[in-house]
């Protein structure tokens, strides 16, 4: 009775290690996109356990520009250390910012009597919009916030700068110092106070708390490359002519 059991069992067994055999035989004919999966998977972690280098060199720096601007902060409110000089900031800010650069540059378009006058101006002018429009546009693109919890201005408001990469106020005090000096003859102590000045209207942006610093120096790049395209597409003064007739 014993002798066929044990038969059955070595049979068991024999069919099992052909079934085995047939399976290892068959595992390289499986799914190939499975095989690299599997093959990638390990990859995979490595990448994500990893970063590459570029990734952690911009956290790096993202961190390092997030601290220092946190540092240079001192007039973002009342309590902060330059908290009583924080008028005097805003002040600054208000010399760099789009409208009372464009209401001044209308009144002189009505008072000025000279063509050549009214050209500058009113390519003046067409830059003043053009940057305004321009930082709106990548501020709503970018969406990034300031290092403090700083309410725009009415006048942000209205000019629609209302977040902190670019710099409005770095991109046009850079575009507007670089067109005076282009356009007006200027005596070199008066060139150099105006190059001052449009870096003291880019800080004070970041004394308030309101931009980082990576921000107001994309700004100036943003404000230089702003004025090349005016330069590009300069109107001439039959073009001013005929816009000042219409209007």
């Amino acid at each position: 009775m014993g002798r066929p059991f044990k038969g059955n069992q070595e049979s068991r067994s024999f069919s099992r290690k052909q079934s085995g055999q047939a399976g290892a035989a068959g595992a390289p004919n499986s799914n190939p996109k499975e095989r690299r999966q599997s093959q990638q998977l390990p990859e995979e972690d490595c990448m994500q356990l990893n970063p590459s280098f570029k990734g952690i060199a911009f956290n790096s720096l993202l961190a390092i520009d997030i601290c220092m601007s946190k540092r240079l902060g001192v007039c973002a409110n009342r309590a902060s250390s330059w908290g009583g000089a924080r008028s005097m900031i805003n002040l600054l800010g208000i010399t760099g910012h789009g409208i009372p650069w464009i209401a001044g540059t209308l009144i002189c378009l009505v008072k000025s009597s000279t063509l050549a006058g009214q050209e500058v101006l009113m390519n003046l002018l067409l830059a003043l919009l053009m940057d305004i429009m321009i930082v709106a546009g990548l501020q709503k693109l970018a969406k990034r916030k300031g290092p403090y919890d700083v309410s725009p201005g009415l006048l942000d408001y209205l000019t629609m700068d209302t977040y902190a990469f670019p710099a409005g106020h770095a991109s046009r005090a850079a575009m507007l110092s670089k067109f005076f000096l282009n356009h007006l003859v200027l005596a070199i102590p008066l060139r150099i106070l105006l190059v001052l000045w449009a870096f003291c209207v880019g800080f004070s942006r970041v004394m308030i708390g309101r931009h980082h610093i990576t921000d107001v120096l994309s700004g100036f790049v943003f404000g230089y490359l702003q004025f090349r395209l005016v330069e590009l597409i300069w109107m001439s003064s039959n073009t001013c002519q005929m816009l000042i007739s219409i209007w």
